[in-house]
């Protein structure tokens, strides 16, 4: 491949580039200078029309009566028992008009599933928007390469159209690493290589480097990965997102019946950072690892990897809820065999940026 990708993942029913190579070499390149990630899987969904704002609060228990056009805000979808359905960046492009920024999951199907019987006027569609990720310290300057200082007011959790060499964009201060960062959303599927090479070429003073989203530097920044650390089968309250649930606004939201009940009661399970003793973890983990205390599986990791910079193992895990205060010790299982943990604060290192 041009740039050196060396395998993939699907993602949306799409091949997401999931490797250049190291993916430690990738990290350093991502926390010291920047990457430009190929995240066109992250599909978008499309929901305009007279209904369209009351009909995309309907799908989430996140409170949007204060968002405005040009803002972005992160967003829970949830089911009719409060399970996960996705967890989308909600664009509002104008009153009438939003997109969702997908995670892994048919959210367009289900949307348009529940339009069916909402007796809203909503149009639900796939538009031609592919994002970009260029993420990492530096990315700034390499806006300013290819912006000049266009974008340097734009605030963390916003957005606004730009043009560059004719290919027509969306650019939003977004991203999936927690690092300063920036998503540029092509809108004509037609110039995806002049893009990409027009990044790479105004980057290459500031050592931009060709990337995927890191793992390392998501866990570290206890970033969801979708039906990794959350599906249908988890709730926001386990996941540490009440935050993102207002139980208080008028609005019956799809769920909302679900999580008053959970609220009330507690979850059963939360979310958790782990430590882990052992070797480094070159690879992260692809199956569930069982969690145990005294002999009784009380949980699972769900992501895990070395960090070279903190120099350890670390993890996410569902844990019972009665066995997740900070410095409870655990026994996991993993490939080199039973290894040793404790629960620290999340995130494990903290975002250059706050909001969403």
């Amino acid at each position: 491949m041009q740039w050196g990708v060396k395998a993939f993942s699907i993602y949306n029913h799409m091949y997401l580039p999931r490797s250049f190579g190291s993916e430690e070499e990738n990290f350093w390149n991502l926390v010291k200078d920047a990457i430009l990630c190929d995240v066109a899987a992250e599909r978008q969904v499309e929901i305009g029309g007279p209904d369209a704002a009351r009909f995309v609060q309907m799908l989430t228990p996140r409170n949007l009566s204060k968002v405005e056009p040009g803002e972005c805000k992160y967003v829970l979808i949830t089911d009719s028992e409060g399970g996960l359905l996705n967890d989308p960046l909600l664009f509002k492009l104008a009153e009438d008009r939003f997109w969702l920024s997908l995670s892994d999951s048919d959210i367009m199907l289900y949307a348009k599933g529940v339009a069916v019987n909402s007796g809203m006027d909503v149009r639900i569609f796939e538009p031609d928007a592919s994002p970009l990720q260029l993420q990492g310290p530096k990315s700034p300057q390499v806006m300013r390469e290819l912006f000049g200082d266009a974008f340097d007011d734009l605030e963390y959790f916003h957005h606004r159209p730009a043009d560059l060499d004719d290919i027509p964009l969306i650019v939003s201060r977004t991203g999936w690493s927690k690092e300063h960062g920036y998503e540029l959303f092509l809108l004509d599927h037609r110039r995806g290589s002049d893009l990409f090479d027009r990044i790479m070429a105004a980057g290459k003073p500031h050592g931009l480097k060709p990337g995927h989203t890191s793992t390392i530097r998501r866990i570290e920044g206890a970033l969801l990965s979708y039906r990794a650390d959350a599906d249908q089968r988890t709730n926001p309250y386990e996941l540490n997102l009440g935050r993102l649930v207002d139980l208080d606004m008028e609005t019956d939201f799809i769920g909302k019946k679900a999580l008053s009940r959970i609220n009330e009661k507690g979850p059963d399970r939360r979310q958790v950072g782990l430590v882990i003793e052992g070797a480094p973890m070159r690879e992260s983990n692809t199956e569930y690892w069982p969690v145990y205390s005294e002999g009784a599986q009380v949980g699972q990791v769900t992501s895990a990897i070395y960090s070279p910079r903190l120099e350890q193992n670390i993890a996410l895990a569902l844990v019972v809820a009665n066995k997740s205060g900070r410095g409870s010790m655990f026994e996991v299982d993993t490939p080199q065999g039973q290894q040793a943990a404790r629960v620290v604060e999340l995130p494990f290192v903290s975002g250059n940026e706050t909001g969403g």
